[in-house]
């Protein structure tokens, strides 16, 4: 009895052993016959394959096996049709394409890192069969499409027959592919299906030379060794290893299927050569109507909405309308009514209306503006009410008159802001003395009727967001305890009072030493004005298509009046500037350039309504004791050395390379004694017209007044820069990139404040 467990033990480790050693060989059979589960039909260049768990790729040739787990490599100028041994789907692979063919018993996946192909799922196929990127995840049914996978993150899918639904796997949004569609799927969570161009689908590279199954030797024992198998499951062969006659007939059946599309292409490529030999004897005019669609996101008052924006535009001989018809829409499915609440709302909704051009005797254009200037630009040169869109939306206007020798212009950098103190307002009359001596004169005058009508009131009660605890309530400003609810202030019903309002805990009419916040900053009844004026004199030296050359003189006054209120006060400054002499002209009608010798007399700065102005128009400074507003000429000029008067040079180049990129920058340099002032400006906007997949490349950089504008890793509040690129990924579907930094002061140090918006753009 005691010897009966003992022979147990030796008889579950016999058993034990043998159970192991049984696993060991099925699992070593099984790497041995592995299922082939598709070949390869045609090929042409190079093709290559990797087998599961192999660190080397090898060449592949016609009627070669592939199994689950083999990677596909598609060199350059390479072609490679295969297709699988259950169901007959296809793949047409084209050139620079990799994927990863993997197999289940459910499941049919192709994981495609980049490339090409067009895949034809046959309506009874045998498994699941799915698509797969790192962005997206296409889940086929029966149909026949094109899948464009880029490195950068652009999926885009082309419908030819069927159905195929798109999944984004960033964003978790959904759609499905019809027929003459292009689903488009990105990186940043965008997934959208519009009409499909026929220019932007591939074509079909089967019909080029290609080479197909021959028998060769080796295909000759392969074939005889496949007949040992035969006997035993001859049904099982003939689907793993097709004869080459089955494979003709394959090839025969499959040629068949994209006949039709290939007779399509063809007359739409007789179609497109038709169109282009028309447009080669018309003159390239504006089109009548045009369309654009933005989908993307953009981030207001610090919160990121999706955007869907309509950008209609209509051209009628002059006349030009620009619409921005756009919804801001929350992740919780919010529309953003703020843009749609007030009449004053419809201001908005037009991008532009635009007459004539200037050089036409009447002219204007209403909306959004861009690079204006006055005069040789010593008080308003490069403005752009454009710079907070679309956070802020200014609609301006700037129109004139040009009569014979007389020439005049109006600028208004914000129409809505009359009705909140005043806008900033231009003015310029020309005088030319006549043909045979074209001397000119002008005089300009710019001011700022109210600086602090660049603070943002959201509801229009006068008192700054900044400074107002209630900034979405008319009725209501202060909250000295910040508890939410409101002190007592008239016109307020009691019952809505806050009964401890300083939040000492004491009911306030008990409070003996009850202390509450006074009443806002009131944009009403503080007004802080700049303003200044120029006279200038131009006479171009020489006028000819090889070279110009304009030499002028500019003198400009700026002016800043004394302020003395209770809640805002400011000294009075003054100072004068001196353009003696000027000069500028351009070479070759390529290369653009302009020299200036200024003299600088207290507190003057030049091109003081530049670009940026309305980023740094008012500028609020945080602190314990508070909240402080500072116009721009207060922190310009708050160092007494920018009192002292100056001298020095300024000047400007810039060329249109080749006409694939037109670039700009200009530096001053100002000094006295050991005082120095220096501004550095540049910018690069890109022709894309001969740049593949490119739709738009722009960049800009300014820096203005400080010791050292080169020191880019000690940015100021005098720092602006941005940049805006386009990536087409489909003929007119962009998604573009807008990108906008500049610094504000948060009472802790400089802070980035950045302006980003992404959206994907239609233009058709």
């Amino acid at each position: 009895m005691n010897k009966n467990p003992k022979r147990l033990f030796k008889v579950f480790l016999i058993l034990k052993n043998y159970y192991l050693f049984l696993i060991f060989i099925v699992f070593i059979s099984n790497l041995y016959t592995q299922e082939t589960i598709a070949r390869v039909t045609k090929l042409r260049g190079d093709v290559q394959l990797k087998s599961l768990g192999s660190g080397n790729f090898t060449t592949t040739k016609p009627g070669g096996p592939i199994y689950s787990g083999d990677i596909i490599n598609v060199g350059k100028e390479g072609f490679c049709m295969v297709i699988y041994l259950d169901d007959k789907s296809i793949l047409k692979i084209r050139e620079d394409t990799q994927f990863q063919f993997m197999d289940t018993e459910n499941t049919r996946t192709i994981d495609i890192n980049f490339g090409k192909i067009l895949i034809d799922v046959k309506k009874d196929k045998k498994k699941d069969f799915r698509v797969e990127t790192p962005v997206s995840v296409a889940s086929v049914k029966g149909t026949q499409f094109w899948s464009i996978i880029n490195q950068m993150g652009f999926d885009k899918f082309y419908g030819l027959e069927g159905v195929l639904d798109i999944f984004n796997t960033i964003s978790g949004q959904s759609v499905t592919l019809g027929p003459g569609q292009m689903t488009l799927s990105t990186a940043t969570g965008q997934v959208l299906s519009t009409p499909a161009d026929p220019e932007e689908i591939p074509v079909d590279p089967e019909n080029e030379p290609t080479e197909e199954i021959q028998s060769e030797p080796e295909d000759v024992q392969l074939q005889n060794e496949d007949q040992d198998f035969q006997e035993t499951d001859d049904s099982s062969v003939q689907e793993d290893i097709p004869a080459e006659e089955n494979l003709d007939n394959e090839n025969m059946e499959i040629e068949n299927l994209f006949e039709e599309e290939e007779e399509t292409n063809e007359i739409l490529s007789d179609t497109l050569n038709q169109t282009n030999d028309t447009d080669e004897t018309t003159p390239d005019l504006p089109k009548p109507f045009g369309m654009g669609l933005g989908v993307g996101s953009a981030t207001i008052d610090g919160k990121i909405f999706n955007q869907l924006a309509l950008r209609p535009e209509i051209n009628l001989g002059k006349l030009g309308i620009g619409l921005d018809l756009v919804l801001y829409v929350d992740n919780d499915g919010n529309i953003r009514k703020d843009e749609w609440d007030e009449t004053t709302d419809l201001l908005d909704k037009f991008l532009y209306i635009r007459w004539a051009e200037k050089s036409d005797p009447i002219w204007f254009k209403i909306g959004s503006l861009e690079n204006i200037t006055l005069g040789y630009g010593g008080l308003l040169s490069g403005y752009s009410n454009m710079m907070e869109f679309p956070t802020v939306r200014r609609v301006g206007l700037n129109t004139g008159l040009n009569l014979n020798r007389f020439g005049s212009e109006l600028f208004l950098a914000n129409i809505k802001d009359f009705v909140r103190g005043g806008t900033i307002l231009g003015l310029r009359g020309t005088f030319t003395v006549s043909e045979n001596i074209p001397l000119t004169l002008g005089v300009s005058y710019v001011t700022d009727m109210n600086q602090f009508s660049g603070l943002k009131d959201t509801d229009d009660d006068t008192y700054p967001d900044i400074f107002d605890d209630f900034p979405d309530s008319t009725k209501l400003w202060n909250d000295t305890d910040r508890d939410g609810l409101p002190d007592p202030h008239y016109g307020l019903d009691s019952s809505r009072w806050d009964i401890d309002a300083d939040g000492d805990n004491i009911y306030d009419q008990l409070d003996d030493s009850l202390s509450l916040k006074p009443t806002p900053f009131s944009i009403e009844k503080n007004k802080s004005i700049a303003n200044g004026f120029t006279l200038d004199i131009g006479y171009p030296i020489v006028n000819s298509e090889s070279f110009s050359l304009l030499v002028y003189s500019e003198f400009n006054r700026l002016n800043f009046p004394l302020v003395d209120s209770e809640q805002f006060s400011r000294t009075e400054r003054s100072g004068t500037g001196f353009t003696v002499p000027g000069l500028r002209g351009t070479i070759l009608k390529f290369i653009t350039f302009s020299i200036e010798y200024r003299i600088k007399n207290d507190y003057f700065l030049p091109k003081f309504f530049d670009q940026a102005y309305d980023l740094n128009r008012i500028l609020p400074i945080y602190s314990d004791a508070g909240t402080e507003v500072f116009t721009k000429d207060m922190l310009v000029f708050a160092d007494s050395t920018t009192k002292i008067n100056t001298k020095g040079y300024y000047g400007s180049l810039g060329f249109d390379l080749l006409n694939i990129a037109n670039f700009k920058a200009s530096y001053a340099n100002m000094v006295a004694d050991t005082i120095k002032f220096r501004s550095f400006n540049t910018n690069i906007n890109v022709n894309t017209e001969n740049i593949p997949k490119l739709s738009v490349a722009q960049a800009f950089f300014q820096r203005n007044n400080d010791e050292n504008p080169f020191d880019f890793e000690n940015p100021t509040i005098n720092t602006v820069l941005g940049y805006r690129l386009g990536y087409e990924v489909a003929k007119g579907v962009s998604v573009v990139w807008n990108y906008k930094q500049f610094y504000r002061d948060k009472g802790t140090g400089l802070e980035p404040i950045k302006q980003t918006t992404i959206e994907t753009v239609f233009d058709f």
